[in-house]
């Protein structure tokens, strides 16, 4: 029986569950002993059953690092007790054009890691091999996890659309916008951090980030007119979208990565005016995982996280319920 926690009903808090492990796996699957799992936003969405895709009982988690138990038999690219992780996505059709093009996350009959099945907060977890990725020597698991889901999910914009010199403005700097500031000086941008807690300027900085906004002084934000290259939304509330558009430079593009439950209403001559744009980013592809990891142990990108046991896992989802997370928590199995 695989041991975890999972929620009965919306908005419920995780209880103890039990399942059965299956005797045989599927000729592609693996099975990860897991050691860590973080938590992100997306999992309180999942409980609370917003996105209206939930089934109950569900085990969330999809930021996973544990070591291989066994795998199928035709599996030929992972060992049994290699450390490896998991993110978002757990499975694809393998044959649609976005699958042939080396796109898997675009794929149309994804299948993900806790949504439909069961996810990280356990003590194991089956999932497609094609979807598990070997964790670099030198990386702690518990700042590896985050990787997994919040690392990719700003890696991937930033590594596809920016080049060396750009100007990026990062808003919200906490799960997402504390990695998306080290990952986009790596590549080489002048990053400046837009945060509503003036407390976090210093971290910023350390961080990586050249300049430091508070982002309740809308006088200063009114004076960065033409400014940006790109800027990184990871928040998920409503912004004055107006007000940071005309932060843009010409052919400027806004990039949202964060959850907003609400319709972006975005003026026409807001985007007309500089032929701006606003564009979205879902995860990355396998191999773009793969190359995530990499150049995050190269140049020492980290996650800041916190660390409780999984049997703590309400306290910890209270954590981020409350945003009092700095930056990610991560379950100890």
């Amino acid at each position: 029986m695989i041991e975890c926690y999972a929620a009965f009903a919306a908005k419920q808090k995780l209880k103890e569950f039990r399942y059965a492990e299956p005797r045989q796996i599927g000729p592609m699957d693996a099975v990860i002993g897991i050691s860590h799992c973080g938590i992100c936003h997306s999992d309180i969405h999942l409980i609370d059953n917003d996105w209206q895709t939930s089934r109950y009982p569900l085990v969330p988690g999809h930021e996973i690092i544990g070591k291989v138990e066994r795998v199928g038999v035709d599996v030929r690219d992972l060992t049994p007790g290699q450390r490896v992780g998991v993110g978002w996505q757990a499975g694809s059709c393998g044959n649609c054009e976005w699958c042939r093009r080396g796109e898997e996350n675009l794929c149309p009959d994804d299948t993900a890691t806790a949504v439909g099945h069961y996810g990280g907060f356990a003590r194991k977890v089956i999932v497609d091999s094609r979807f598990v990725f070997p964790i670099p020597p030198l990386m702690a698991s518990e700042s590896a996890a985050p990787l997994l889901c919040a690392g990719i999910t700003v890696y991937s914009p930033l590594r596809r659309l920016t080049k060396p010199g750009d100007k990026v403005g990062v808003i919200g700097i906490g799960g997402l916008g504390h990695l998306a500031v080290q990952f986009a000086r790596a590549l080489g941008c002048h990053v400046t951090a837009f945060s509503h807690t003036p407390g976090k300027e210093e971290e910023a900085r350390a961080l990586g980030a050249g300049d430091f906004i508070g982002s309740k002084d809308k006088n200063t934000l009114a004076k960065l007119k033409r400014h940006f290259d790109f800027l990184l939304t990871t928040v998920n509330v409503t912004l004055d979208w107006e007000l940071y558009l005309a932060m843009l430079r010409p052919n400027g593009r806004l990039i949202v990565v964060g959850a907003v439950d609400k319709p972006l209403e975005i003026p026409a001559g807001a985007i007309i005016s500089g032929q701006k744009g606003v564009i979205a980013s879902v995860i990355g592809s396998p191999g773009m995982i793969r190359e995530m990891l990499d150049f995050a142990a190269r140049e020492r990108i980290a996650a800041r996280t916190e660390v409780l046991p999984l049997k703590d896992v309400n306290a910890a989802l209270d954590r981020v319920r409350q945003n009092k997370a700095r930056y990610r928590m991560v379950l100890e199995v």
